[in-house]
């Protein structure tokens, strides 16, 4: 071929779409060779010799041209190329996602490494905080629960100190999960965050939109202190019988009042960067016994089980839950006898396989008496062998660790089960970073008081009563059972102001019940009597205004100051039957 032609083949094989199409259509192509130039002979040649070399130029020129055509052709009858698409964002190589990191983390860690990461012992406040970093360093925790009681500010010092201690691998620090139960109510460990009612109070609401706010409030203090996972909501359903060991802490009896709170619990911590947990299953609620000291029993048919107690639990899952906490039940028709806790067939086939949830799964606390072992070293065996991922506040952290190290150097636990239960830890901690901390202002602000009132003045419930107007009139006082001071203070303070008349004797009696009272606790001849916890105790009560607040919070007794001075209605209705009282004397 000629030296043009290739250079035009070439540029035909390159043409871009628009030029192509002009050839196509006729246009010149500007790379065609021109014709040569005849030549005289050289001094040194002849005539002869110089019409040779024009005739074979010629001929190669012609061979080009050909060979030029043929590719014109042929790109004429191709497709043109694709013209890109500005409007397409480029190709990038695909990312790992945030499994496949965790993932390869935990492939990285040595024995001891993954051991620590599934170990969560407590905290107990107040504390020493360099005596909790060195545990936290020496055994190369995973995580850490904070008990007792405490101040935002000194949790915001304790979780800052630990986390500056939280392990590294191939020199990544790997952030604690650092948890509380602040369920409210009677379970809460931070006093000074804004204060919700209980949870049998959004319960008697039933306003998700309500209860979504007020934790997403909550969320943002947590996050604000440095908790990343708190151990609500209660998804336990109220039997039938009632339950005083839950007590409060559930939203109820009703299956469908339950589960779209707990959906809206799960929304407003998630939308916080706070991850909830979803608790007791597959249910505590159809129980008498208190897993603190014994193993209650669930008796209840499979059937029954699925359609009462797991409800909530699903809901959670499919809401977006990233941990489901195991509680320490024998749930008869799973797996008879066998605690839930170290049961693979409620832990694996179950919760996993029938439910699909593919978060972490924790344990109920192992001191506890529903989880008593024959050995703390076998106990952590079992609940990991069982499907546990995270073993929360183990007796003994060394122990535990020593059993956990043993059990994977003798094969009778493999590197593998414990590193998918590593994966699942470390996926939830990289899903808690890819946010901002709250500055701390945001604790108990007005918006979330605001917020917090709101769910308590739905929840308020008269069980028994006018449903407009002052429930009592002239003058009142305030009486209690024991250790109830504060919230007859609160009373007397928001009645006042509500323009109620308060004395100290004489008037029509208001009185006040709450966590753990009795029909011993009432006030015989009261005109009206409020239950400040679950409202069981009315039922006794001989009272003709009968009231459920189900919490005692400051903004749950201005909002029954409200109800009794007639400046608002209540529009509560009990979550859990009353014996000889309806749901509300006044709600739909």
């Amino acid at each position: 071929m000629g030296p043009v032609s290739r250079r035009a083949v070439a540029q035909v094989t390159r043409t871009d779409a628009p030029s192509l199409a002009r050839i196509c259509e006729g246009g010149a192509v500007r790379a065609m060779p021109r014709r040569p130039r005849t030549v005289a002979a050289s001094r040194t040649g002849s005539v002869v010799a110089s019409r040779s070399r024009v005739a074979t130029i010629w001929r190669r020129t012609a061979a080009g041209l050909a060979t030029l055509a043929v590719g014109i052709l042929a790109a004429c009858m191709s497709p043109p190329p694709a013209t890109p698409d500005p409007t397409t964002p480029p190709v990038t190589p695909t990312e790992r996602s945030p499994e496949q990191i965790a993932a390869d983390l935990a492939a990285a860690m040595s024995p001891e490494e993954l051991v620590g990461q599934v170990l969560m012992p407590d905290v107990s406040m107040p504390t020493d905080v360099s005596a909790a970093v060195t545990e936290v360093q020496q055994y190369g925790l995973g995580g850490v629960i904070i008990m007792g009681t405490a101040t935002a500010a000194e949790v915001r010092a304790l979780t800052d100190a630990l986390q500056s201690a939280a392990p590294t691998v191939d020199g990544r620090r790997l952030p604690l999960l650092i948890s509380v139960d602040q369920e409210y109510g009677f379970v809460r460990r931070i006093s000074d965050l804004v204060q919700l009612p209980a949870a049998m109070a959004f319960g008697a609401a039933n306003r998700p939109d309500l209860t979504e706010a007020a934790w997403s409030a909550v969320g943002e203090e947590l996050a604000a202190i440095g908790i990343n996972v708190n151990n609500a909501p209660v998804a336990d359903v109220i039997g039938p019988a009632g339950n005083l060991v839950i007590g409060s802490r559930s939203y109820g009896g009703s299956v469908d009042v339950v589960t779209s709170q707990v959906e809206a619990v799960v929304a407003g911590l998630n939308s916080a960067g706070v991850a909830a947990v979803v608790k007791h299953f597959p249910g505590h609620g159809n129980t008498t016994v208190d897993s603190h000291t014994d193993l209650p029993v669930l008796t209840q048919s499979r059937a029954e089980l699925d359609a009462t107690d797991i409800a909530p639990f699903r809901a959670g899952i499919a809401a977006g839950v990233q941990l489901v906490m195991v509680g320490h039940l024998d749930v008869r028709s799973v797996d008879p006898g066998v605690p839930a806790t170290f049961s693979s067939k409620v832990l694996v086939d179950l919760l996993r396989g029938e439910l699909g949830f593919t978060g972490v799964v924790v344990s109920d606390a192992l001191n506890m008496g529903g989880a008593a072992h024959e050995s703390v070293a076998e106990q952590a065996v079992q609940a990991i062998l069982a499907g546990n991922d995270l073993l929360l506040m183990p007796p003994s952290v060394a122990d535990a660790r020593a059993g956990l190290l043993d059990a994977l150097q003798s094969g009778r636990l493999s590197r593998q089960r414990l590193e998918e239960s590593v994966t699942r830890i470390l996926t939830l901690k990289l899903s808690l970073t890819d946010r901002d901390q709250p500055d701390m202002s945001v604790v108990n602000s007005p918006a979330h008081q605001a917020a917090a009132a709101a769910v308590a003045a739905a929840g308020i419930t008269v069980l028994s009563g006018p449903c407009s107007g002052p429930l009592v009139s002239g003058p009142v006082q305030i009486t209690t059972s024991a250790g109830r001071a504060q919230q007859a203070a609160w009373l007397t303070e928001s009645l006042v102001a509500a323009g109620v008349t308060v004395v100290p004797s004489g008037g029509n009696r208001i009185h006040l019940v709450g966590y753990g009272d009795g029909p011993g606790d009432l006030a015989s001849g009261a005109a009206v009597t409020v239950a400040m916890d679950t409202p069981y105790v009315l039922a006794a009560a001989d009272s003709p205004v009968k009231v459920a607040t189900y919490s005692s919070t400051r903004a749950a007794m201005g909002a029954l100051a409200d109800v009794i001075a007639g400046r608002a209605s209540a529009p509560g209705r009990s979550p859990v039957p009353v014996t000889g009282l309806p749901a509300s004397a006044c709600a739909a």
